[in-house]
């Protein structure tokens, strides 16, 4: 996965997005190898949802959490599946795909 650190993007919430599988992050932050892990995750999850469509069910998913309980973020399922697996550096190896609809 390519690392991008520049000043461009304002990242106060989150430590780096995952824009098509290139990993962008401020130039202040030091990325750590769980969250290059877990966007590594999200990368396959596009790949195998041809990118447009990761990035449509993200939004629609997020929209209808809104008014569901907990956090919308937390609670998208692939947010679920990167965050679950985020600190096993094998997971990437043994993942079936579409492995994040165990989380809906």
């Amino acid at each position: 996965m390519k690392i991008i650190f520049t000043k461009m993007i304002p990242l106060h919430r989150f430590a780096a997005i995952n824009f098509f599988g290139i990993l962008l992050a401020p130039k202040s932050i030091k990325i750590s190898s769980q969250t290059v892990n877990h966007e590594a995750i999200h990368t396959a999850q596009m790949t195998e949802m041809l990118f447009v469509f990761f990035y449509l069910w993200y939004l629609i998913e997020w929209l209808i959490r809104l008014f569901c309980k907990g956090n919308a973020y937390r609670n998208i399922a692939f947010e679920k599946e990167a965050y679950q697996n985020d600190h096993d550096k094998n997971y990437l190896n043994s993942r079936e795909p579409y492995s994040w609809f165990k989380f809906l």
